[in-house]
């Protein structure tokens, strides 16, 4: 029997590269992404794939593609928390609407879909991904929001892998440094880039598949006495201390 992943925020990025690291390894993946008609573009040449547009931020939503799961499957072997907005602005200027919009998908998406995705994990045991973010990991300006949210996913995760590893399911948080994902490499201006280059001890960006290979990794059996750890993603930039790049010339 195939085994099954649920990943969020599967239309694109990280979201699509770990779908299809997961069906290259004969998965069968569930897409999830409010995003219906880039959802269903992406999805349309993939076999082995299951594409159902939600908003991971209403639990109504989640109820619902949960009940679709447990009609045409009845079990769940891993689950990858991936979808996410960004908000960056200065701390004075974040209103609490914004504030909001960026709790309610990052983290409060991720508890609802987590929590509704426990009895399908239980059934055989699994692994829960939640992607965090170097942010969660190290102060960053203008992202209160964000990093906040994604600070308070990287804990949920530890409550998780606590309260869950007598089930048999495992619980691990990714956090990805700078990305070129196309929404990056539209937004980082080219003094933004040479920042990036200068602090991260590969002196690049990652990509997409490089995440997706970490995230696959902690959802197999290769990763099967792992839990409750956080894995930075990043080139080792959450290692590094003040930088002085002139003398790594």
């Amino acid at each position: 029997m195939s085994k099954l992943a649920l990943v969020t925020g599967a239309a694109r990025g990280i979201g699509l590269a770990t779908t299809n690291r997961f069906l290259n390894e004969g998965w069968k993946v569930i897409m999830i992404d409010w995003d219906g008609e880039e959802l269903g573009k992406v999805s349309s040449p993939l076999h082995n794939a299951i594409a159902i547009t939600a908003d991971i931020s209403k639990q109504g939503d989640v109820k619902a593609f949960m009940s679709e799961v447990l009609e045409k499957f009845g079990h769940l072997d891993a689950l990858v928390n991936n979808a996410g907005v960004a908000d960056f602005g200065p701390i004075e200027e974040t209103t609490f609407e914004r504030w909001r919009a960026v709790m309610e998908t990052n983290l409060d998406g991720t508890f609802l879909v987590s929590q509704e995705a426990i009895p399908f994990l239980k059934t055989r045991g699994g692994a829960i991904v939640n992607i965090a973010s170097i942010s969660g990991l190290r102060g960053s300006t203008l992202r209160t929001a964000y990093g906040t949210s994604k600070g308070a996913v990287i804990q949920l995760s530890l409550q998780q892998a606590v309260e869950l590893g007598e089930f048999g399911i495992r619980v691990n948080t990714v956090c990805p440094g700078p990305v070129r994902t196309k929404l990056a490499m539209a937004v980082h201006t080219q003094d933004i880039i040479d920042a990036y280059h200068d602090a991260i001890p590969l002196n690049r960006y990652g990509d997409e598949d490089e995440i997706a290979n970490a995230i696959f990794f902690l959802c197999s059996d290769q990763a099967s006495f792992i839990t409750g750890q956080t894995l930075a993603v990043d080139g080792g930039f959450e290692a590094t201390g003040v930088g002085l790049p002139a003398l790594r010339k």
